[in-house]
């Protein structure tokens, strides 16, 4: 609603420690108010992406790579590109905001998904994650 931008990477399988290391590490409680804080305008890690490992803000300020696809809109800005970018070579959810329009978006498996919904926001994060916690927590129990 305040059209305040964002790059957030949820961060699946493959690991990217390197990408991780582009930015300052925080190792902190995923929490809106954290969100919230690293994006405001004009912070010092506004620009680059927050990243997420197992439901922790992990680091912030991290620069991603862009993807180099000339089909991608001209009408995206950086923050889609390298969404896209990362998606095409890892299986982490990327979710942007954009600063201009306020839009949500994300990318996954190389294709960016523009303007959609919190609850579809939702249903794509819970889908990613909470289904593959809730059965490894299952298969745990029952070992």
């Amino acid at each position: 609603n305040r059209h305040i931008g964002g790059l957030i990477v949820f961060e699946k399988t493959t690991r990217l420690g390197d990408v991780e290391d582009t930015g300052t590490h925080l190792n902190c409680d995923l929490t809106a108010q954290m969100l919230v804080t690293i994006f405001f305008p004009n912070t010092p890690l506004h620009d680059g992406a927050v990243f997420i490992r197992d439901f922790q803000i992990v680091a912030a300020g991290c620069l991603l790579p862009l993807s180099q696809r000339v089909e991608i809109s001209k009408a995206l800005g950086t923050r889609h590109r390298a969404a896209v970018g990362l998606s095409e070579i890892s299986d982490a959810v990327v979710v942007v905001v954009s600063e201009e329009t306020g839009k949500i978006s994300y990318a996954q498996n190389g294709e960016i998904h523009i303007g959609i919904t919190l609850d579809e926001l939702r249903d794509v994060l819970k889908d990613n994650f909470l289904s593959d916690k809730i059965v490894k927590n299952k298969a745990e129990v029952e070992e």
